[in-house]
């Protein structure tokens, strides 16, 4: 029987270009935000923060106020990348006992074994600490130049708007529609009505409004960001979830501090890359380097021989993550992650990934903020004798995997993805592409790849040539998984690049993605 196949057309995505820097993210309008910031004079870390925050206005459903993320910060005069670690914490008042097993097994994002009415899956006891408000706040403060009250401007006025309502906002919409239906205000807001909301044929795009967004965006810009912590809305975020019979506490809230940590550093085919460390795929993909480091590869498209070293060491790389580092899932449904990546006109350079975890995170919209919250406590396994199992206080091993390069002391990429555990997968083959195979920014970008992220098979892009399939099939079971909007079969990749031949700097977005853009700062 033939592979059905849903498309029959090329997409490509054009490259930006400018010398006074470039923002690439998941959603045209909040590049557009960091651009904007970046002509003003801003540097890479101000408009990283702004296009953070107006992600929550116009892309809620991957990342936001009530998210997580890692950001990775090259500041150039100084020839060093920072961590701004503000991942997954489990409340400190949670209680193992209360995620009894059921015997079955969960098919959302991971095959953990299934919990007591998917408590860790979403709802309010599926809600970790959110770090994204002080993780962004922090990196501002730290490397940036502009006050908060300033880069969360754009955010409100976004929010103001409201989400312009197009095919692609229904369509993500309607695939969620029964989880979102489940909770009074987050069912109010998307569902109206009581179905995903559309724009009738011909009428100018309606707007959905995200109630009480703005009006929180505006406390933080007037009280500042540790109000979301110590302030007003954490009072309001503890009370919310208390009602609703959560763990999330005001301590825990008003404990959490974004924290700077050390970069993990190696030398690779002539580059410096900058991976993150400790809980992240960071480390997996440092592993999965060692055996491309004595290969030799053709300059320009990779041949079926790079594909075929890739798989094995994705592969091996990924067994020995599963076994040592806990993360035993197989992922199902699309991963609700962003990545976002900035370079200013002095070469510092941002890459950054942010995530509710699933799709609309907890499915909870707190009533008092209006803020979406992330299910962290997904990330954990429920089973208590695993090495990522639930534990009040305790971090949560992630798939993140924003990369920044460096080569002969200069700026040269900073990269990352959204898709869960195909995160690193793509941006470990993009970034060969570029050192390896010498390949510009844009061809690496519409370069077919593979997936080899765990699981019996690997996931192999069917515009491969019959070579390279031919290959590939020699050696591991292959499944031939297209290209297409949706599922997200692939990782959504986004990078910014100098280029020292041109003086330019580059951007490009996720090829497949429809609102995803890099924008130039004019």
């Amino acid at each position: 029987m033939n592979p059905h196949y849903v498309q029959n057309w090329n997409v490509s995505k054009p490259l930006a270009t400018s010398r006074g820097g470039v923002v690439a993210s998941q959603n045209r309008i909040a590049s557009e935000a960091g651009a904007r910031i970046l002509a003003a004079g801003g540097n890479a870390i101000d408009a990283a923060v702004a296009t953070g925050l107006a992600l929550a206005a116009v892309e809620p459903w991957n990342s936001g106020l009530g998210g997580v993320g890692f950001m990775m910060v090259y500041l150039a005069r100084e020839k060093r990348v920072q961590v701004v670690d503000f991942g997954p914490i489990s409340p400190y008042g949670l209680n193992p006992a209360d995620y009894p097993l059921t015997g079955g097994y969960t098919s959302d994002l991971f095959t953990w074994p299934s919990v007591q009415d998917d408590r860790n899956v979403h709802g309010p006891m599926s809600i970790a600490i959110p770090g994204h408000v002080d993780g962004l706040a922090t990196a501002l403060k730290q490397f940036g130049t502009l006050p908060f009250r300033e880069v969360v401007q754009p955010a409100i006025a976004l929010a103001d708007e409201g989400i312009a309502i197009d095919w692609y906002l229904t369509l993500k919409i309607a695939t969620m529609a029964k989880e979102l239906s489940r909770y009074p205000v987050t069912r109010d807001i998307w569902l109206p009505g009581g179905f995903p909301a559309v724009t009738a044929a011909g009428a100018p795009l309606g707007r959905l409004k995200l109630k009480g967004l703005a009006d929180t965006l505006r406390r933080l810009a007037e009280a500042g960001p540790r109000d979301f912590y110590e302030g007003e809305i954490a009072a309001g975020i503890a009370r919310d979830i208390k009602a609703m019979g959560g763990n999330l506490s005001a301590s825990d809230l008003a404990n959490f501090h974004a924290r700077i940590v050390a970069p993990i550093e190696t030398e690779y085919h002539g580059a410096s890359l900058a991976l993150p460390p400790q809980l992240t795929a960071g480390p997996t993909m440092l592993r999965a380097l060692e055996p491309l480091r004595t290969m030799k590869f053709s300059t320009g498209k990779p041949g079926s021989e790079a594909f075929v070293a890739y798989a094995a060491a994705l592969r091996e790389a990924y067994t020995e993550r599963l076994a040592r580092m806990g993360d035993n899932s197989d992922r199902k449904d699309p991963s609700t992650t962003t990545h976002l990546n900035v370079i200013d006109r002095e070469g510092n350079m941002v890459a950054l990934t942010q995530t509710l975890l699933s799709v609309f995170g907890s499915k909870v919209v707190l009533p008092s903020s209006g803020v979406l919250m992330n299910n962290g406590m997904m990330w954990f396994d429920p089973r208590p004798e695993s090495p990522n199992c639930l534990a009040p206080g305790k971090r949560a091993l992630s798939n993140m995997c924003p990369v920044i390069a460096t080569r002969d002391g200069k700026p040269w990429f900073a990269i990352g993805a959204s898709g869960g555990r195909k995160i690193l997968p793509a941006v470990y083959q993009i970034s060969s592409f570029l050192i390896d195979h010498g390949m510009s920014l844009q061809d690496a970008f519409h370069q077919p790849r593979i997936d080899a992220s765990g699981g019996d098979t690997v996931g192999v892009d069917p515009r491969h040539s019959d070579a390279t399939q031919q290959a590939l099939a020699a050696h591991f079971p292959l499944n031939m998984t297209e290209l297409v909007v949706y599922p997200t079969n692939f990782a959504c990749p986004s990078a910014v690049l100098h280029d020292p031949k041109s003086g330019e700097q580059q951007g490009i977005s996720d090829v497949m993605s429809p609102w995803s853009g890099a924008v130039a700062a004019s």
